[in-house]
């Protein structure tokens, strides 16, 4: 499927970095769009693209929190259906954050921002 969004670069990092197999594509796996399927490999990716670092402690939390329970979903969603399922965010502060909270995500640094 064309990606949702409109987000140039996000996008774009969505793209090359794992790299997707279906460049310019999400991919609908068990109702759900993921941001890329990594080429060699059977895995979903979700990427983040936010300035993560810019928000305030109260914001960040929350982004937090509500990612928390959007990468469970996706985990289960792409288990359920035989992938590994790797979030890729733009800095080590946010990857982190997220571990922080769970640390049983795969988590990759892309360097990637909008």
């Amino acid at each position: 499927m064309p990606h949702a969004g409109k987000d140039d670069p996000h996008n774009e990092c969505a793209d090359t970095f794992p790299p997707n197999r279906y460049p310019g594509m999400d991919v609908l796996v068990g109702g759900k769009r993921f941001d890329a399927l990594q080429v060699g490999v059977h895995a979903l990716w979700e990427i983040k693209t936010h300035q993560f670092d810019t928000y305030s402690d109260f914001l960040q939390e929350q982004v937090i929190r509500d990612q928390l329970r959007e990468f469970e979903e996706d985990r289960d969603i792409a288990r359920a259906c035989g992938y590994l399922f790797v979030i890729g965010v733009s800095t080590s502060a946010h990857k982190a954050a997220l571990l922080e909270f769970d640390d049983s995500f795969d988590i990759v640094v892309t360097g990637c921002n909008r």
